[in-house]
C-alpha cells in the first residue's frame, strides 16, 4: 500500500498559528480531508498519516475524530505532554483510538538539552512500552542531544523528521552528514523523506539541490529505513504535491522495484505499526 507518512490538518486560527507569517501567508486557510483526498487519489496514494501541528490535546482529538471519518487517514501521530504526571492515564484515554500510532512535539522550538530532562526521557520510554512511536521534529543544531536521547531509550521507535532539516538553501551538508551517519547506525531509528522543498529555495529550487541530501539519507539509513512524507500543505510553500512527489520519483529509478515499494508504503507500515 501507499502511504503518505507525513501531512497536516488544520482550520485555520490566527491566534493558535500565529507560526504562519507574512511569507506564508498560502497557508493561512483550512486545510481538511477533503481538500487531500483527490490530491493522493490523483498521485496514487492510498492512505496517509497526519502528524500533529499544535501542541494540545484538543488537536490530538481533532486528528483522531478526522481519523475516525475518513478511512483514508490510515493512522495519526499526535501530541501529549510526556511530563505529565498523568501520562498513564491520559495513554489509556487515548488508546482506545486505534489510529493513534505515536507522538510528537515541537522539539524545533526547544533547546536540544529538552528532551533529554528525565521526565522528558522517562515519558519517552512510556509511551515505547504501551506500543507508540516517536516522531523527532529537530534542528541540525539538536542532533548530538537526539544522539543522547537515542542512546537512553534503545527500545523506542523513533523516526527523524524532514531529514533534520539540512541547510539545503545555503549548500551546508559537512557536519549534518556527519551527524546523520552517526544516528543512522542506531537501528530503531527511521529518517522520513520529507519536508524538501520548504529547506531549499522557495522560489528558485531545483531538483539537483536535494540530490547530496538524499544520497546521505539512502545510504546512512539504507532503503529499508526511509519513508515517503509529503509535509502537505506546508509543502506548498515552495511546491504542490505533485512537484514535490516528483522530486523523490526522479530520484529512485535507479532503485529496485522492492526498494521503491518499501518507500511509498511499505517501510512506513512497518515502522507504524510494527
Amino acid at each position: 500500500m501507499t502511504l503518505d507518512t507525513h501531512q497536516h490538518f488544520w482550520q485555520y486560527d490566527p491566534i493558535r498559528d500565529s507560526w504562519i507569517n507574512d511569507d506564508m501567508r498560502v497557508l493561512r486557510q483550512d486545510f481538511l480531508p477533503e481538500n487531500l483526498r483527490p490530491i493522493l487519489e490523483n498521485q496514487g496514494i492510498a492512505g496517509c498519516i497526519a502528524v500533529q501541528a499544535d501542541q494540545s490535546e484538543q488537536e490530538t482529538r481533532f486528528l483522531l475524530e478526522l481519523a475516525a471519518a475518513h478511512p483514508f487517514i490510515r493512522g495519526v501521530v499526535g501530541w501529549l505532554d510526556l511530563r505529565a504526571k498523568d501520562l498513564l492515564e491520559r495513554l489509556d484515554h487515548f488508546g482506545q483510538y486505534p489510529q493513534l500510532r505515536g507522538f510528537r512535539h515541537i522539539l524545533q522550538g526547544e533547546k536540544p538539552e529538552f528532551m533529554l530532562a528525565p521526565d522528558f526521557l522517562e515519558g519517552i520510554r512510556t509511551i515505547g512500552r504501551r506500543g507508540f512511536t516517536y516522531d523527532i521534529l529537530v534542528f541540525p543544531k539538536h542532533l548530538p542531544a537526539v544522539k543522547i536521547l537515542l542512546k537512553a531509550a534503545k527500545n523506542q521507535r523513533f523516526v527523524l523528521d524532514h531529514l533534520a532539516k539540512p541547510y539545503i538553501r545555503q549548500g551546508r551538508i559537512r557536519q549534518w552528514e556527519k551527524d546523520i551517519r552517526a544516528l543512522a547506525r542506531h537501528e530503531n531509528l527511521y529518517c522520513k523523506v520529507s519536508g524538501l522543498v520548504t529547506e531549499a529555495h522557495w522560489q528558485n529550487w531545483r531538483a539537483e539541490d536535494f540530490r547530496p541530501y538524499l544520497d546521505v539519507v539512502f545510504e546512512a539509513f539504507a532503503p529499508q529505513r526511509v519513508m515517503y512524507g509529503s509535509d502537505w500543505p506546508v509543502c506548498l510553500l515552495a511546491a504542490d504535491y505533485a512537484a514535490q512527489k516528483g522530486i523523490l520519483e526522479a530520484y529512485l529509478q535507479t532503485f529496485s522495484a522492492t526498494e521503491q515499494a518499501g518507500f511509498w508504503g511499505e517501510n512506513g507500515r512497518a515502522f507504524y505499526w510494527g
